[in-house]
């Protein structure tokens, strides 16, 4: 015992320390909320365009493989199954990388959404809403329009599901098979296991306050605020979509060990 107690006591106070962020985090899905630009598509003369896309998403909506440049993705598919359902299929080096499919409500106020992300270790799933703002053209498809994010729910835990640690100088993050470990330098730092190469830089503003840049193909994507509650019992995320111009706000919530 006095060898153990010996021991510990030579032990620096920064490896005896743990952080407000370490743990495993899960998202409070009603805590979320995405405010900024609206999303507007067009699906008419058998094209579909997304103009807020940037770049903006301009294929044939004949359900074939058509590439695309400047995303995640280097190949999108828009296939109409309905009158009010379109199913979407985004692909990288020929992987499908993410599915969403939509409907369009009845009385064509609200788009009803199911996306998958396989981007990392286990399918990542989630549905959604968004409430209309602006009508289709005549004669377009039902999801052409403008249309305000609402609410993502019913998210597995392959999505809503993340562990932080920050030891010393550096800052580690886990989620879904993709990871960084990357130290308070301002240098970017790759994100293993994500195929779409995000590499991510940190600075740390207090003991429990991170911001976090994202850079994909040499664009910054997200600028993303890490904030743990001093109690240790949840974090809040505001996570600014530089590429379309919506910024994303949610809590996580400490999971028991």
């Amino acid at each position: 015992m006095r060898i153990v107690i010996s021991a510990l006591l030579l032990m620096p106070a920064a490896a005896l320390a743990s952080s407000a962020f370490d743990g495993t985090w899960k998202t409070r899905m009603d805590s979320m909320k995405t405010t900024g630009k609206p999303d507007v598509y067009v699906i008419a003369d058998g094209t579909y365009t997304c103009s807020s896309c940037n770049p903006e998403v301009k294929v044939k909506a004949d359900g074939a493989d058509h590439t695309v440049t400047g995303h995640d993705y280097d190949s999108k598919a828009v296939k109409l199954v309905d009158a009010k359902t379109v199913e979407i299929t985004n692909k990288l080096a020929g992987k499908t990388i993410a599915t969403i499919t939509v409907t369009v409500s009845a009385d064509g106020s609200t788009l009803n959404g199911k996306f998958t992300d396989y981007s990392g270790a286990k399918p990542a799933t989630a549905t959604f809403t968004e409430k209309r703002v602006g009508a289709a053209a005549p004669g377009a498809h039902a999801m052409s329009g403008t249309w305000q994010p609402d609410q993502l729910k019913e998210a597995n835990d392959a999505l809503s599901t993340v562990s932080y640690e920050m030891a010393g100088d550096h800052f580690i993050m886990h989620w879904n098979g993709q990871s960084y470990d990357a130290k308070f330098d301002g240098k970017e730092y790759p994100v293993t296991g994500d195929p779409t190469h995000t590499v991510v830089s940190l600075k740390r503003l207090d003991d429990n306050t991170v911001e976090e840049t994202d850079h994909r193909k040499g664009k910054v994507t997200d600028e993303i605020r890490i904030a743990a509650a001093k109690d240790g019992k949840t974090v809040d995320i505001t996570d600014k979509d530089m590429l379309r111009g919506q910024t994303t706000t949610y809590t996580l919530e400490k999971q028991k060990q």
